[in-house]
């Protein structure tokens, strides 16, 4: 009874060594090739960066160039006479 054990026991290890040793090699090449999720949610959280500088940008631009043509009409007025003291 015992040799049955042992040899059922060695046909066993064979079995599970023979096919297991190859499952948990291509799982663990699977593992290692395939992005992990934080690189995902990073690329994500980028493009999201990106846009929102983007539009920054074109509000800073509008806002110089607002700057720019009150500067224009500021310095092409008249000088304007200075007005006599208010007297109340």
């Amino acid at each position: 009874m015992e040799e049955i054990v042992a040899i059922a026991g060695f046909f066993t290890t064979v079995i599970v060594v023979t096919l297991g040793f190859p499952l948990v090699r291509s799982w663990s090449k699977r593992r290692e090739m395939e992005p992990p999720k934080i690189l995902f949610q990073l690329e994500e959280r980028l493009t999201r960066m990106e846009t929102t500088i983007d539009a920054m940008a074109v509000e800073i631009e509008r806002i110089s160039e607002g700057q720019r043509f009150v500067t224009k009409l500021m310095s092409e007025r008249e000088p304007t006479k200075a007005l006599p003291p208010d007297r109340s």
